[in-house]
C-alpha cells in the first residue's frame, strides 16, 4: 500500500493557502494547516469541508513562537512544506517595516528550524515579483533570470531576505530542497463560489477594492497614481487566475517529493506576461458587470511601483 504523503500548509486558511488546500486534499494528500487567524477567518474551515467533504488537521497559532512550532513538527510528520504564512500589504509595510521583519522573517527560521530537527526535506515558499524590484522597460516581461533588484518595500525586501535565508539552508543541508514560487498578482475565487478573497480589514490587492466598493461596503475607490509612464497613467500589473497559481503550488509539491526538481533552490515565476493598468480593471468589471465604481485618483502609494 502507497503511504498517503503529508503537506503542511502555513498560511492554510489565507486567500491562496485556502484554495490550494482544497486541491491538496483533492488529490489525495494528508494536509495539516498551521494558521493564527490574522488576516483570514474560521468559517474557511466549513468551506473547505464543504468543497471536499473532508477537513485538514489544523492548529491555530502564531509561527512566531519557536516552542510551538517545535512541538508541532515534533508530533507530526510532513514530506513537503508549503509556506505561505505572512504578512503582505506593501503600503503597510512601509509604515511599519519591524512589524514585517520580525513576522515573515521569524516564522521562516523557525519553520526551517522545525524541518532540520524532523528531517521535512521539501519546502515550496511563497515568494513575490517583488524581488525584481522596478525592472527596466527592456526587461518586461521578466522571466527567472531577470536580476533581483533592491526591492521598493520591506515586504519585498522580506521576500529577497527569505529566498536568501532558503538557498543558505539548502548549501548547508543539501538534502532539503527549495522551490521559489514568485506570485504576481493573484485573482479570482475558486470556481464553487464558496471561496475567495475577502481579507480582513483594509484589502491588500485591488480586485477586493474594487468589488467591495460595487456593493456598497467602501463608498469610493483610491487609484493610487494617475501619472505614472504607463498608456493611462495608472500602475500596471500581472494579474494571474488564482485557480492556475494553485496549479502550481501542487505541481511543486509533487516535483520536490519526486526529486524532479532539476536546481535547488528551482525557481518559477508565476504569472500571465500580459500587463494590466488599474484602470483597465476597474473598465473591465464595469464593462463586465454593468456597475459603475465610484473611484479617485489619488497620489501614489510609497512601495508602489510603476509595472511589473
Amino acid at each position: 500500500m502507497i503511504k498517503q504523503k503529508s503537506i503542511l500548509v502555513t498560511g492554510g486558511f489565507g486567500y491562496i493557502g485556502s484554495h490550494t488546500v482544497v486541491d491538496l486534499i483533492k488529490c489525495g494528500y494528508k494536509v495539516f494547516v498551521v494558521d493564527d487567524l490574522s488576516n483570514s477567518s474560521p468559517d474557511v474551515l466549513d468551506r473547505i469541508i464543504k468543497i471536499t467533504g473532508q477537513s485538514p488537521q489544523y492548529e491555530i497559532f502564531d509561527l512566531k513562537q519557536k516552542d510551538k512550532v517545535i512541538d508541532f513538527f515534533g508530533k507530526n510528520s510532513f514530506d513537503a512544506v508549503i509556506h505561505f504564512a505572512a504578512f503582505k500589504a506593501v503600503g503597510e509595510s512601509v509604515n511599519y517595516p519591524l512589524k514585517y521583519y520580525r513576522n515573515n522573517l521569524n516564522s521562516l527560521l523557525n519553520v526551517l528550524e522545525g524541518c532540520l530537527n524532523t528531517g521535512v526535506k521539501n519546502i515550496v515558499f511563497s515568494s513575490s515579483c517583488t524581488v525584481y524590484g522596478q525592472p527596466k522597460n527592456e526587461d518586461l516581461p521578466v522571466n527567472e533570470k531577470t536580476p533581483i533588484a533592491p526591492a521598493n518595500s520591506p515586504y519585498g525586501n522580506t521576500k529577497q531576505i527569505s529566498e536568501e535565508i532558503i538557498t543558505d539552508f539548502t548549501i548547508s543541508n543539501p538534502e532539503f530542497s527549495a522551490i521559489f514560487l514568485r506570485y504576481f498578482n493573484p485573482i479570482g475565487a475558486h470556481p464553487s463560489g464558496l471561496m475567495g478573497e475577502l481579507p480582513k480589514g483594509i484589502p491588500n490587492n485591488l480586485i477586493p477594492f474594487v468589488t467591495q466598493t460595487a456593493i456598497g461596503l467602501r463608498s469610493e475607490l483610491k487609484v493610487f497614481g494617475g501619472d505614472y509612464n504607463t498608456p493611462d497613467g495608472t500602475a500596471i500589473r500581472d494579474y494571474i487566475d488564482i485557480m492556475d497559481l494553485v496549479d502550481a503550488h501542487i505541481m511543486a509539491v509533487k516535483r520536490l517529493i519526486e526529486n524532479k526538481n532539476k536546481a535547488n533552490p528551482e525557481i518559477f515565476n508565476l504569472g500571465t506576461g500580459k500587463g494590466t493598468s488599474v484602470l483597465e480593471v476597474i473598465n473591465t468589471f464595469e464593462k463586465t458587470t454593468g456597475k459603475k465604481i465610484n473611484y479617485k485618483i489619488v497620489d501614489r502609494r510609497s512601495g508602489d511601483i510603476e509595472k511589473v
